[in-house]
């Protein structure tokens, strides 16, 4: 594989030594941190659960005094906390087995359920599997727009894009039964490439799931506060909107800023490990922030790192990112990073934009990173 991007003196290339030297330098990033992971890890993980309860305990106890606004308002600022720690910072983490090596069952990927209508199970699949794995290859990555928005010039026009940004939005308030819905590949469905028979096992754990999530926040905790049910059930509404499009916009900021590459079937087939870094590091983008940020983000402000190192403690990514930084520098590739406006704004500038047709729009027919394949490479004499 070659690499080529623009630079003052022409056009950068990276040899295939240049990529397994990457390869050889993450590998062992990824090694010294893994044989560094213990205590410290396990009582960060145990301190951010401590605070998820407690927000939670507190958000619920406080919708009791919902009648006043500001304690409403107080028990939906606790309640959104904890909804965003759970997801974030703990269920996602949890999820791609950052903590099993603790071997506790609580914690454990294969066991552990989050505060989400999306079956745990089907999540890991489309998650952890498809997306971690072919991350941003056409026709294999489904989180390139989710099945429903178009967010990168490789997918073809239609007319049915003009609502990207209305559909758009919806994702953003309804993010958790965006996720839930996933893996049903609903525009296969639309496409005759599924039928509808094949969900039948999916429906079975949606209906599970997310009728035990709604039973939850919109029956028995308003029921708990009598009188108060209709303003308890707000809260809680309201509570998991404020998760919703937090969780939208770190994500999107994460993985459709300008700047952010995709790639063909062709160009990624039999990658070697230095190759498939390659491809994480110019597939995601970072944002800036403080310490607190990064929290709330689940360390996802971090998600080059985490597409490095999905099953390393996404704690550990603000340490790892200055070297994965350096090692793009050294070798010239880009590392997409900035504050949080610019990052989204940049998502939301993209999904208005791709809802036009082509010709409306002034397309970069040139990456600002070009993907050769090893043997085109060797075929042109590089």
């Amino acid at each position: 594989m070659t690499i080529l991007t623009e630079t003052k003196d022409g056009p950068l290339v990276l040899s295939p030594e240049d990529i397994e030297e990457i390869g050889r330098a993450l590998d062992e990033l990824r090694d010294r941190v893994a044989a560094d992971l213990g205590e410290r890890d396990r009582e960060y993980l145990y301190r951010i659960i401590k605070a998820q309860r407690g927000f939670e305990v507190a958000g619920r106890g406080l919708m009791y005094l919902g009648f006043l606004p500001p304690v409403w308002l107080a028990a939906v600022a606790s309640l959104a906390v904890s909804k965003i720690l759970d997801n974030m910072e703990i269920g996602h983490n949890v999820m791609h087995g950052q903590y099993d090596w603790m071997r506790e069952p609580d914690i454990n990927s294969r066991e552990f359920e989050w505060d989400n209508v999306c079956p745990a199970d089907q999540w890991r699949h489309s998650h952890n599997y498809m997306h971690h794995t072919f991350t941003n290859i056409h026709g294999m990555d489904r989180d390139i727009g989710y099945g429903v928005l178009r967010m990168d010039e490789g997918q073809k026009w239609n007319p049915y894009y003009l609502g990207n940004p209305i559909y758009a939005f919806l994702l953003m308030v309804l993010f958790e039964w965006g996720v839930m819905l996933h893996d049903a590949e609903a525009e296969n469905i639309v496409q005759g490439k599924r039928k509808w028979a094949d969900l039948k096992p999916l429906i079975k754990g949606w209906w599970k799931k997310a009728g035990r999530q709604t039973l939850k926040d919109y029956v028995a905790f308003p029921a708990l506060t009598g009188p108060l049910f209709l303003s308890t059930l707000a809260g809680n509404a309201t509570a998991n909107l404020i998760r919703n499009v937090w969780a939208y916009s770190i994500i999107f900021c994460g993985h459709f800023p300008s700047g952010v590459q995709t790639f063909t079937q062709d160009e990624t087939m039999e990658e070697t490990r230095g190759e498939w870094y390659i491809r994480q590091m110019l597939g995601s983008a970072n944002i800036e922030g403080n310490k607190l940020f990064h929290i709330m983000s689940g360390n996802l402000s971090h998600q080059i790192e985490h597409h490095l190192f999905p099953d390393l403690p996404a704690g550990r990514y603000p340490e790892m990112a200055p070297e994965v930084r350096a090692l793009c520098e050294k070798f010239g590739l880009p590392y997409n990073t900035g504050p949080f406006a610019k990052q989204i704004g940049s998502v939301w500038v993209k999904i208005f934009k791709l809802a036009l047709p082509d010709s409306f729009t002034k397309g970069d027919p040139t990456p600002g990173v070009i993907v050769m394949r090893k043997r085109e490479a060797t075929e042109a004499g590089v």
